[in-house]
């Protein structure tokens, strides 16, 4: 049986942070249109804002359909799996949104993620998502699997990049700044990636 929560707090929170991947679905409005389901991972790159919202990074290397959705209409799922331990599924319902380099909230919501380097991995944006529906479900038929490690290829190819090139290599790359369904996606050029702020 399924269970209905107001707020991610206490096992809840301390469960959907201890998984080391979670999933994210989106859909345009268009009946015809494309649903997108996402894989997301990288130890740091997530972080619990407060008990009803959540943020994660958006990196290079993928298509921008979930930035493309968000614009759209704002509709987002997140769903965490447990692998080890007991059973268990959490998804997060809400409304999303794609915050980018140059808007005025980015030092604010970048120092919920200090181990990360945003130099390193192509970071494109930072996908807010606030709760409207929080619930738990058993995860009997998800298969018990050990997790190993963070792979280090996504760092060791966006490394190579700085602010030039990678946006050189979003406009060459299809569907990044339209969707597979024609709907804006990531604007280009990217601003420039901000300095990270200092102690105080």
């Amino acid at each position: 049986m399924g269970k209905s929560y107001e707020r991610i707090d206490g096992r809840l929170r301390e469960f959907i942070e201890a998984q080391p991947m979670f999933f994210t679905a989106t859909a345009p409005l268009s009946p015809t249109g494309t649903v997108n389901l996402s894989p997301k991972g990288l130890t740091g790159s997530f972080a619990v804002i407060d008990e009803v919202t959540v943020a994660y990074l958006d990196f290079a290397g993928s298509n921008a359909e979930t930035v493309a959705h968000l614009r759209e209409n704002g509709r987002i799922t997140l769903m965490w799996c447990a692998f080890q331990g007991p059973p268990n599924i959490v998804r997060v319902h809400g409304r999303g949104e794609p915050v980018f380099r140059d808007d005025p909230r980015w030092h604010e919501l970048m120092a919920y993620f200090p181990d990360i380097d945003s130099g390193l991995h192509g970071l494109r944006a930072v996908i807010v998502v606030h709760a409207e529906l929080i619930r738990d479900t058993c995860g009997y038929a998800v298969p018990l699997m050990a997790y190993e490690e963070d792979r280090d290829l996504h760092g060791r190819r966006f490394a190579r990049e700085d602010d030039e090139s990678l946006s050189a290599y979003f406009e060459k790359k299809e569907h990044v700044a339209v969707s597979m369904d024609g709907l804006p996606g990531l604007p280009l050029p990217l601003p420039p990636t901000p300095e990270r702020l200092g102690p105080g």
